[in-house]
């Protein structure tokens, strides 16, 4: 991987910072956990998930990662057979200042808040009070899911809800800055301002698809309080946080003079949503959730040893059945899953404008680990954090991917160039996933000095593709999607295999 020389705010030369990093990002001792082997990795196991070929597998620390993609500060809980043996934090709060992050450094953490919410509704459900499979409109009063022309009566549950298979629209939501207005749920349910989004309405008929969606979530948290007569954050508290001993979360925005939160920080470093320091985010269930690595370590190990039938905190049965995906999505209810036997996981990651955070849990072990970032690059330093921790645990689960030398000017390089149509034959069952995050119509291969890419036909968005073998690659860019060209016995490029998981969809010449 090319390393570039970078600067931090102010003009910081790399050297300098790499110096100052190391000594920021040592963990704060207070409130901290350390296991050995985890500190090992941290401090040089960081690494890509996809070498180049011939390159050698770096050995990164976390403090050279933080300074290389601008991320002042990082939280991190790791877990062994269902127990917290890990939880520290690195780097500062907020650039510029000598605040530590600790392991209860409350951190924003977008969409893994619904993971949160789904085991809110899912004790609900242990409680006999809400029904998975139940019409959700007999649960609401003052607001009710719109009908469509093709579907004027929907029949929506909360199956549906919490695995994006619902059929409603809006993917996700704006961040609101300080001192903006902040819509009510019923605003945002019907996308009137100060609300930033569409009206959450039905854009595929119920059980069609998967097809991701924070407007379902915001209709279950609406469902959660109507049932319950209580917001979600006084909800939440009784069910979960409570239960699992998550002392630090709230759903409902931290106070401005709270203590230990970790500020937003742009791509360049920079503390950002001033003066206060962090942006708002009202649609509480599907991304509004602040906690801390701590609490979320926890909230790991609940789940994990709820489906290893060692916890009450969820009855095993509807532990197995959140731990389940429900086709054609790739979510069970709530997180996404991948993987079988022993290296069976759940997870979800967080995307807020500042803050990028990410759950893993690994159900046959109870091994799992929680990263939480306070800057716009998180994704990519996580991703490298996920690589050292995954190595660690030691259980085989996204291994480093090494790539081959290919000549693209070879005539079984050159012959996959070309515009390919998806097939509409394949069933969404077994689209899964792609149906989703790769929802593309037509494709382009092109192969030139820039090697072997692939992008969204008639744009100039595209994706390196690195090969595996002759016919296979791997693009580490689409987030390790696998694509597969298929030859046939007369020699000639017939179509391309798109694999993610064990989701598949085909595009034809």
């Amino acid at each position: 991987m090319k390393h570039r020389t970078v600067c931090l705010r102010g003009g910081m030369p790399l050297r300098v910072a790499t110096i100052v990093f190391a000594l920021l990002a040592l963990p704060a001792a207070a409130a901290d956990l350390h296991d050995v082997a985890v500190d090992a990795a941290l401090d040089a196991g960081l690494r890509p998930g996809i070498l180049e070929p011939g390159a050698s597998q770096p050995r990164w620390s976390l403090q050279q990662r933080m300074s290389e993609h601008h991320v002042p500060g990082v939280a991190i809980a790791v877990l062994r057979d269902g127990k917290l043996v890990h939880a520290a934090g690195y780097g500062v709060r907020a650039a510029g200042s000598a605040d530590p992050v600790n392991a209860d450094t409350l951190f924003s953490v977008g969409s893994v808040s619904k993971v949160v919410t789904a085991a809110t509704t899912l004790r609900l459900v242990a409680d006999h009070r809400l029904d998975l499979d139940q019409n959700i409109q007999q649960y609401l009063t003052d607001w009710r899911v719109p009908g469509t022309a093709a579907t004027p009566h929907p029949y929506i549950t909360l199956r549906m809800l919490l695995s994006h298979t619902s059929g409603l629209g809006v993917h996700g939501f704006a961040d609101y800055l300080p001192g903006e207005a902040l819509p009510t749920l019923l605003q945002t349910l019907d996308g009137v301002p100060p609300a930033k989004n569409q009206p959450i309405r039905l854009v595929h008929a119920p059980g069609e698809r998967g097809d991701y969606s924070g407007g379902g979530v915001m209709v279950e948290q609406h469902v959660l309080e109507s049932v319950s007569g209580q917001r979600l954050d006084a909800l939440a508290r009784a069910q979960v946080f409570t239960p699992v001993g998550m002392s630090r979360s709230r759903f409902d925005g931290p106070p401005e003079d709270i203590d230990n939160i970790a500020k937003a920080h742009d791509g360049k470093g920079a503390v950002t949503a001033l003066p206060r320091g962090w942006q708002s985010f009202p649609e509480a269930g599907a991304s509004g959730l602040w906690t801390s690595a701590a609490d979320l370590g926890r909230f790991v190990a609940a789940l994990t040893t709820s489906y290893q039938g060692k916890n009450t905190f969820l009855p095993r049965p509807l532990a197995t059945d959140m731990m389940t995906a429900v086709s054609p999505s790739w979510h069970g209810l709530g997180p996404r899953l991948d993987g079988d036997g022993m290296q069976r996981i759940f997870h979800h990651g967080g995307s807020n404008d500042s803050y990028r955070a990410l759950i893993e849990g690994y159900l046959e072990t109870g091994d799992g680990f929680v990263i939480l970032t306070n800057g716009e690059n998180g994704a990519a330093l996580a991703a490298e954090i996920r690589n050292a921790l995954s190595d660690v645990i030691g259980r085989g689960v996204n291994p480093v991917v090494r790539s081959i030398a290919l000549d693209p000017q070879s005539a079984v390089v050159a012959s996959i160039a070309g515009r390919y149509q998806r097939s509409d034959a394949v069933p969404m069952a077994l689209q899964g996933a792609l149906a989703d995050v790769f929802d593309i119509p037509a494709v382009e291969v092109t192969v030139g000095e820039n090697g072997v890419r692939m992008g969204v036909a008639g744009t100039r968005r595209s994706g390196q593709l690195l090969p595996v073998s002759p016919n296979r690659f791997v693009s580490p860019d689409i987030d390790g999607l696998q694509v597969e060209f298929q030859r046939d016995a007369w020699g000639e490029v017939s179509g391309v295999v798109l694999m993610l998981g064990d989701a598949r969809a085909y595009y034809v010449q």
